[in-house]
Formats: structure tokens, sequence, C-alpha cells
């Protein structure tokens, strides 16, 4: 099981919402469908395609400019070739084959100016990509499949059935598809993306089409409403059509754990296996959860951390650097991360050498985090007592000596003098005042 290779994969959107023709009721409802899952499928963390690759045609009534579009797709596919339509579905005499209505399209005479099923079938049969999905959300669209598709024994050979090929279809040969009133999408498709957005509680890491037919199945049927079909052949219906964010939600907090732990890990001592533990987290956090996640990105903000604990602090503060940017755009420069990130990269800053950098970086945070958290929040204190520290190693006595001892009145009057944080404070100052008194 995988995700397409999205610059190998194309999606075709066909929706038909609006009709010329009186005995064709518009369908407000395929708007909306299609353009929210468009979005859903070319989302840039758990969609399948970059918008580029996939192609929208909606309300197009051209039917020349429909068959351009789909062949170009058609040509440029490698991995997944993924062609949808919502609409209406016609039939014609003598042999009621199946056509997907356009704008223009005539319920009566439906063969001179609909998109013939067979005809987008061809299209489909001479793709060159390794997997072909086809999904119809229309009335009669069972016409495209064989019973034997619908649960049989898959002797019998479907109208699409070819080697990495798989057909979904809203409902069977001669059901009428819905569009349920107060609902913005139509049932089928509402239904497909919900399971897109939300996920399959209990269901594995990535979602293939047949784990969304199987759950299509069952909530459908639930609800009285058709009941969608399926054929398949081939590897098509292995492929994912996204991440299973049920999964997501299921594993996230066990991995938030595992970084908490491994967090303690450092300040008990042992950074390097810290560190070892949250790359793993970090990796796992990426593919699960996404690279810009809040919890991907604290964890990132804790492996680089420590790394600098377990002496490499250069590459620690070239991660942190890049993380800063991250934070920056995604957070604001007064979120608590963001600060956090701040401090992490002077300190590592200044263990790599680079002490003077840290001190102007720690002198702007102090005064940050001043404003947005107040002057006695314990992340204010602790910023200061990393600026006196770095004074001192700079030389800087005077203004290290006067810092620190505002720090330990602070501390004693808050925490009280026996507080490690307190005591920690009054041996800086007592180092200090006697590199002062020697001078």
């Amino acid at each position: 099981m995988r995700l397409p290779d999205p610059h190998r994969s194309r999606v075709v959107l066909i929706g038909a919402g609006q009709y010329a023709d009186p005995g064709l009721p518009d369908l407000p409802a395929v708007h909306r469908t299609i353009t929210d899952l468009a979005g859903l499928l070319t989302d840039p963390y758990s969609g399948v395609v970059p918008e580029a690759h996939c192609t929208v045609l909606l309300d197009e009534g051209d039917l020349r400019t429909v068959g351009q579009r789909l062949r170009a797709a058609v040509s440029e596919a490698e991995d997944l070739l993924l062609i949808y339509y919502a609409g209406h579905g016609l039939t014609s005499e003598p042999r009621h084959d199946l056509y997907l209505a356009l704008p223009d399209s005539e319920y009566a005479y439906p063969e001179f100016n609909s998109l013939e099923y067979d005809k987008l079938r061809h299209a489909v049969l001479h793709s060159t990509a390794a997997n072909k999905l086809v999904i119809l959300d229309c009335c009669f669209s069972g016409r495209a499949i064989t019973d034997t598709m619908a649960g049989g024994d898959g002797a019998e050979i479907g109208q699409l059935e070819v080697a990495g090929t798989y057909v979904l279809t809203s409902a069977a040969r001669d059901q009428l598809a819905l569009a349920l009133a107060g609902e913005d999408h139509t049932a089928f498709s509402g239904r497909l993306m919900r399971l897109l957005r939300e996920g399959i509680v209990g269901g594995p890491e990535l979602l293939t089409i047949e784990d969304l037919y199987r759950r299509l199945r069952k909530t459908m049927a639930a609800e009285g409403l058709p009941v969608p079909l399926n054929r398949g052949a081939g590897t098509a219906g292995g492929i994912a059509l996204g991440v299973n964010r049920a999964f997501a939600a299921t594993a996230g907090p066990e991995l938030r754990k595992q970084q908490v732990a491994a967090v303690q890990q450092g300040k008990d001592g042992d950074w390097k296996g810290a560190s070892d533990v949250l790359q793993k987290v970090l990796d796992e956090q990426v593919r699960v959860l996404g690279p810009e996640h809040v919890d991907t990105l604290r964890t990132r903000q804790s492996y680089a951390h420590s790394l600098g604990g377990a002496g490499d602090t250069m590459t620690a503060a070239q991660m942190l650097r890049r993380l800063l940017a991250d934070h920056l755009r995604l957070l604001g420069p007064d979120h608590e991360d963001t600060l956090r990130t701040r401090q992490f990269l002077a300190v590592n800053l200044g263990e790599a050498g680079h002490r003077e950098e840290a001190v102007g970086m720690l002198r702007v945070l102090l005064a940050d985090r001043g404003r947005v958290l107040g002057a006695e929040h314990p992340h204010t204190l602790r910023t200061r007592h990393l600026l006196a520290r770095n004074l001192l190693l700079l030389g800087a006595q005077d203004e290290a000596v006067a810092l620190l001892r505002q720090l330990v009145t602070e501390r004693e009057r808050l925490l009280g003098g026996e507080h490690p944080h307190t005591r920690r404070a009054a041996e800086d100052l007592a180092e200090a005042e006697g590199g002062e008194s020697g001078r």
C-alpha cells in the first residue's frame, strides 16, 4: 500500500450542475462537490496531486474541450490516473448505453451532446498509467460495470475491467443517485469526502479506494441510500487516496507521549539517547501528521536542542534557524514555541562559539518575553539567567552581576531561597562577584 507519486499522477474532475434542457434539472450540489473534492485531492499534505496536476471541468458544455483535457491528462499520467464525474447519468435506446451529461446535453438524445461512457472507457483503456481509477457519481452509473462487480465471483469482464483499473459507481444499473435536501454535496460524494476528511476509526494508516468503498457500502446502506458498486483489476484497489486522518488522531497522542519522555531523558543527562528517540518520533510525525503539524514542529525543536546537548551545537543551531523561519510563518513572533526556539537557538550558538551573537539574541528575547509573558514569568527569568551566564563568558561581569542580583531577589520572593533555580542563580552570582572582586 502506498500513496501515488504526485508528480507522475493526474486527476480529472468533471462536474455538470447546470443544464439548458428543461428535462434535466439543475444539480446545485455538484458545484460544491467538485470544488471541495479538488481541495481535498490537492491538499499539500494529505492530497494526492498538486493543483497543477488536477484538471477541473465544471459546467463545461463543449464536448470537444472536455475530450481534449481528458486526453491530455490520460497521456501525462504515469502512476495514477483518476477520473471523477458528478452530474446526470443518461441512457439511450436501443442498447441503453451510459452517457455522462454536460450542460448542453439533451435528455432525449444524449448521444449527440454528452460524454459517452464508452469513449471515456476507451481513453482510460489506452492510458499507460500504472493505476487507473474511475469514479462516477450519477444516475445509472452501475451500467459502467457488470453485476459481478457488485460482489460476484469476478468471472465476467466488465466494460472497464482492464489491468490496473478500478471503477466505483454511486448507484446500481437502474438506480438514481441522490442529492439530499439540506446537504452541500451529493449523497455519495459527500460521504466519500467525509471519509477522506475525517478518516476511518480503526482503519489503516493509508486509505485505499477499496477501504473507502467498503466503508461507503456500510454507511449508505445503513442510511437507506443507493449502495455503491465497484470493480477492480490488478493493483489499482491497493493504491492509497490519502492519509487516514482518524489514524493520525490515534497515533498523534502516542507520538506526543514519546516526545515528552525523550525530552525528559535529555534533561536527565542522556542527550544522545534522547536525540535518537526524537529522530524516530519526528520521522513518524512528518509521515503521519505532516511537516507543519504543531506536534511535528515541537519535536523538531526538541530534536535540534537534544543534538546540541549531545555536543553537536552547530548542527542544532542550523536546524533551529530553519525551524524559527517556519515558526514565524506558521505561528507568529509571539507564540510560546517561537520564543522557545529563539532561546534554544541562542543557547546553541553560544555553545558553538558564537557568544556575541547569542548575547544579542538573548537581549532582544528578554524584552520580548517580558512584553508577552510578563517580567516575572519563569520563562522570562530563565532568559535573564541565560543572558547573564553568556555575559559572564564574554567577560562582562558588571552587567552579569546586576542581572543575577535582580534574578536572585526575584526568585527568592517567588520560589523561595531553597528552590533549585534560586540556588543556581545564587551560585552564579557568587562566582560573578568573585570574578568582579578579583579584577
